[in-house]
């Protein structure tokens, strides 16, 4: 019997180094479907996305809309390469995931064009409360929610890129992150690794290059139809994260200073 031809599939410089270090074997089907697939590699959670699902940076990225009989195959791994449905899926072009560096004095203050549905924004700050983000706070949103990417994650993520994207290091809450990610599913805990290191979703990515413009408001309205309330989330937490980031720049004021008497003054 003919094997079947090999489908190019692109990929985030991560995720072909990933499968290329794994060893090879069967892969756990995760949560199968017929846009999108999520297998569990060695303990992370590697997508298999068409054109019409969200693509996640720990995702291989086909140019087909959905994965037809693919997504009802097994999956194997075999020097590197993934097979769906006995189907090679070879990584023929590497995306940039990484979120694009932006200048904070450009950005800073910075009001939001465009507030998340109000759900959304009251279920994230019911835990994180009004303060910024800390280690209590995250220990209240990881895992909070339903869904494979619970809405908790989903700001966490938010947060963190917005952070690395202006090259501003957190090593509290990324310590506090890490030792809860095996509270939330396998695909959240791997996409907030993804959002410690700066990697993000396309419209993530357009949304940060567009602050500041006319093109703003479309692109954070775009971020924020991702999913049933995930980019929502992502854009909640971007903007939780800008008001941070502008109070942090903001210098405290001045107490005035108290009149000195001279001696023998009356």
């Amino acid at each position: 019997m003919t094997p079947p031809s090999a489908i190019p599939v692109s990929a985030p410089a991560r995720v072909r180094d990933r499968l290329r270090a794994a060893p090879d074997g069967a892969l756990p089907m995760l949560h199968p479907g017929r846009h999108a697939v999520y297998l569990d590699l060695d303990g992370w959670c590697l997508g298999v996305v068409g054109s019409l699902a969200a693509a996640v940076p720990c995702a291989l990225r086909m140019a087909a809309p959905d994965l037809g009989r693919l997504a009802d195959g097994s999956a194997n791994l075999r020097g590197g390469v993934l097979h769906l449905d006995e189907t090679p899926l070879r990584v023929g072009r590497i995306v940039d995931a990484r979120a694009p560096r932006l200048d904070r004095a450009a950005i800073l203050p910075h009001p939001p064009s465009t507030i998340p549905p109000a759900p959304v924004v009251d279920f994230v700050d019911a835990a994180w409360g009004h303060g910024p983000l800390d280690p209590d706070a995250v220990a209240r949103l990881v895992g909070r929610g339903d869904g494979l990417t619970p809405l908790g994650d989903d700001a966490l993520c938010g947060w963190l890129a917005m952070h690395r994207s202006v090259g501003e290091a957190t090593p509290t809450v990324d310590a506090a992150v890490r030792a809860l990610l095996h509270r939330t599913t396998l695909l959240s805990a791997t996409l907030l690794d993804c959002a410690l290191r700066g990697e993000v979703l396309p419209e993530f990515a357009t949304y940060l290059t567009a602050l500041g413009t006319p093109d703003e408001p479309a692109r954070a309205a775009a971020l924020a139809a991702i999913g049933h309330t995930s980019g929502a989330g992502l854009l909640h937490g971007a903007q939780r994260a800008l008001a941070e980031l502008a109070d942090r720049a903001t210098p405290a004021p001045v107490p005035p200073r108290r009149p000195t008497l001279t001696r023998g003054a009356a």
